[in-house]
């Protein structure tokens, strides 16, 4: 698979607490240059960025970030919030401790509140599957897919673990019709991505991608 396509692939992204808005312009004309599918941003940050991409790049940015245990009323606000600001997509937490109680009617009804909010964007549902069973991934899959979001990904990139080639082919192979995968956190390297693209991801969420594309320019000049 050439670059250019796990580029296209990229959620280009910069989530860090300190993250400038300097930062943030810089992963902006990088997102632009490298044809990625959005940039993934703080809340902050995107009425700014939308405006400084005048439409060259979707806007992403997250929700219930990176915990989930804001209430469902919080959330609807951020997601309400981030879309009049200017964002095309929205990456939100489930409450991960309504899930371990099997609350499961909870977690649906609340990812169906933003869904409802954001009927005109793309929602990725963040599962944290580090610290899931896999039984509990398989559920999951289920939610996601009847609260009808787009995708259901597999790491906020701030807890134990990101993404995994064996939790991305568990979820890709129990994602119901039209739910797709989004991988992130702890994707180093082009080969990551391609295994991960290769399992059933269709998303992959990297602040990594630049580095990507410095290095393949390196080993074209003969730099290595």
């Amino acid at each position: 698979m050439e670059l250019r396509e796990i580029m296209a692939c990229v959620d280009h992204t910069l989530l860090r607490p300190t993250a400038t808005w300097e930062e943030i312009r810089t992963l902006c004309d990088q997102g632009m240059a490298l044809h990625t599918a959005s940039v993934c941003i703080p809340p902050v940050f995107v009425a700014k960025a939308r405006e400084y991409l005048a439409d060259r790049l979707p806007v992403c940015t997250v929700i219930g970030f990176p915990n989930g245990s804001t209430t469902t009323a919080a959330k609807v606000f951020e997601a309400q919030d981030a879309v009049r600001n200017g964002a095309s997509e929205l990456d939100m937490v489930i409450q991960l401790g309504w899930l371990k109680e099997g609350r499961d009617e909870d977690v649906l009804h609340e990812i169906r509140r933003v869904r409802e909010t954001c009927p005109g964007s793309i929602l990725k549902v963040i599962v944290e599957t580090c610290l899931l069973t896999d039984s509990e991934k398989i559920r999951m899959c289920g939610i996601v897919g009847e609260a009808g979001a787009d995708y259901i990904k597999t790491s906020t990139g701030f807890s134990t673990g990101g993404a995994t080639p064996q939790d991305v082919r568990l979820l890709a192979e129990h994602a119901p019709a039209g739910l797709k995968v989004k991988a992130a956190g702890g994707i180093r390297s082009p080969q990551d991505a391609e295994e991960l693209l290769r399992l059933g991801a269709s998303r992959l969420g990297t602040s990594a991608a630049a580095r990507w594309i410095e290095t393949e320019n390196l080993q074209n000049q003969g730099g290595y």
